[in-house]
């Protein structure tokens, strides 16, 4: 791809999917088949796939060398938190954006059903414990936004010691409040945040939760939960647009990726993540004079063997 088309993809996406200021927000208003700048639409959809992934590859090397200065530089931690609806693509999208990086400089980490331990503590507890060190990426396959989503459109999880509380605007303004909180202290102590909502249409789910169930080998792949959940589209569509709306921040942005293509999906999500860790200027780290001549006796002790 060619400098220019390339520099002006990264703009339309930002412009496009960015989310970081307070406002009605509307998952309508963004589309979930977008497929990239007026440039490349005509492609059709094999030519697009087959961009896509050409994108996603140069952006993997890119990636990889980010990510290498990023852990060695040590100054800055990044955390990657992915939502969606089920069948988004949030496993898939971790697997291939991630697989050019050194795992000794990523943590993944999926949130399931909180312990009995999880739940004797704070909402934000179990999650703060998992926050990225300095020099590391740190993924959440799902995070705290769950205490305001699942958790709202299902009340009924909530903490049994919060049962006296009533459960009403005034106490999910208090947990979005808490969230810009954190992660404001966050970012304040050198830690970027980049949210990701996988918008995948209700029709493009249907399609591969058919897909799953008449293909013997992705059987394991569907929950008789995923109905249930499905069955509640619009509450979880409220819901997101609430916390998305509320928690949408300078410090801490969403990007909405159009999820019906999983190809472009990945090279939105990998470009968004190597851009921004590129636009830090990091280098790796300078090594003193002192440094320098006990690296040149042991080159040459080497030598001599």
């Amino acid at each position: 791809m060619k400098n220019d088309i390339r520099e002006k993809l990264i703009r339309e996406i930002f412009m496009r999917c960015r989310v970081s200021g307070e406002y009605d927000f509307k998952l309508s208003n963004f589309d979930t088949a977008w497929a990239g700048p007026e440039e490349i639409k005509h492609l059709g959809e094999e030519k697009l796939k087959k961009r896509a992934k050409k994108i996603l590859k140069k952006n993997l090397e890119a990636l990889s060398e980010a990510q290498e200065v990023l852990y060695a530089s040590n100054k800055y931690a990044m955390l990657l938190i992915f939502q969606a609806m089920d069948a988004a693509g949030k496993d898939g999208t971790i697997k291939h954006v991630m697989s050019g990086v050194n795992p000794q400089g990523c943590q993944v980490f999926s949130f399931k059903k909180p312990s009995s331990e999880e739940l004797d503590h704070n909402f934000l507890w179990r999650y703060t414990r998992r926050m990225p060190e300095f020099g590391r990426i740190g993924i959440f396959n799902r995070s705290y936004y769950e205490e305001v989503l699942v958790v709202k459109v299902n009340p009924e999880f909530l903490q049994s010691n919060l049962s006296h509380q009533k459960i009403d605007k005034a106490f999910w303004a208090g947990r979005y409040d808490d969230i810009n909180n954190l992660e404001k202290h966050l970012t304040t102590n050198n830690t970027l945040i980049l949210k990701f909502y996988l918008n995948v249409s209700k029709e493009e789910q249907k399609n591969r939760f058919l897909e799953r169930l008449n293909d013997p080998e992705k059987h394991w792949k569907f929950s008789e939960s995923d109905l249930v959940e499905r069955s509640k589209w619009n509450k979880y569509q409220e819901a997101f647009e609430d916390a998305i709306g509320h928690t949408a921040t300078p410090w801490a942005p969403w990007f909405i990726i159009p999820a019906d293509n999983k190809w472009i999906m990945r090279a939105l999500v990998s470009m968004i993540v190597t851009e921004t860790i590129t636009s830090l200027k990091l280098t790796t780290p300078e090594v003193s004079s002192e440094k320098k001549k006990l690296l040149e006796e042991a080159r040459r002790a080497m030598e001599t063997e």
